[in-house]
C-alpha cells in the first residue's frame, strides 16, 4: 500500500515539475495522472499491482476528498447567500453549454460515422 501510494504521488510530482518545466497551463496533478496512465499502459500492469491496489483503497474512501469542499461551502456560506443569484445563473448557464456541447459532439459525430445510431432498433418505430 505504502508503495503504491508513492508511486501515485510521485507520478504527481512529475506532473508538477513537467508542468512548471515546460510552461504550460494545466495542472500538475492532471499532468501526473496522464503520465501515469501511459506508464500503466505501456507496462500492461495487472490488477494485483500495488499501485492499482493504493488507488482502489483510495476511490473507497472518496467520500472523505468531499470534507474540504463542504468545510468551504461552510465557511463561505455568506458570501454564497450574497451572491445567489449570480451563482445560480453561472451554474445553470454552464450546464446549458455543457448540453449543447454533448448534442453537438453527438449529432457531428453521427455525421462523422454515417448513419444515425439508434439503440431501440430497426423494429420500435412507433411504440411508446
Amino acid at each position: 500500500m505504502i508503495a503504491g501510494v508513492t508511486w501515485l504521488l510521485a507520478f504527481q510530482v512529475l506532473g508538477e515539475v513537467l508542468v512548471r518545466l515546460l510552461d504550460v497551463t494545466v495542472p500538475g496533478p492532471v499532468a501526473g495522472m496522464l503520465l501515469l496512465f501511459v506508464f500503466l499502459r505501456v507496462r500492461r500492469y495487472g490488477d494485483d499491482g500495488s499501485i492499482v491496489r493504493a488507488g482502489s483503497a483510495l476511490l473507497r474512501h472518496l467520500q472523505l476528498f468531499f470534507v474540504p469542499a463542504g468545510v468551504g461551502i461552510v465557511v463561505y456560506l455568506g458570501v454564497l447567500r450574497d451572491d445567489a443569484l449570480p451563482i445560480a445563473a453561472a451554474v445553470i448557464g454552464s450546464w446549458l453549454v455543457g448540453l449543447a456541447v454533448v448534442a453537438w459532439t453527438a449529432v457531428g459525430l453521427e455525421r462523422l460515422l454515417g448513419a444515425p445510431r439508434d439503440d431501440l432498433g430497426a423494429g420500435a418505430e412507433g411504440t411508446a
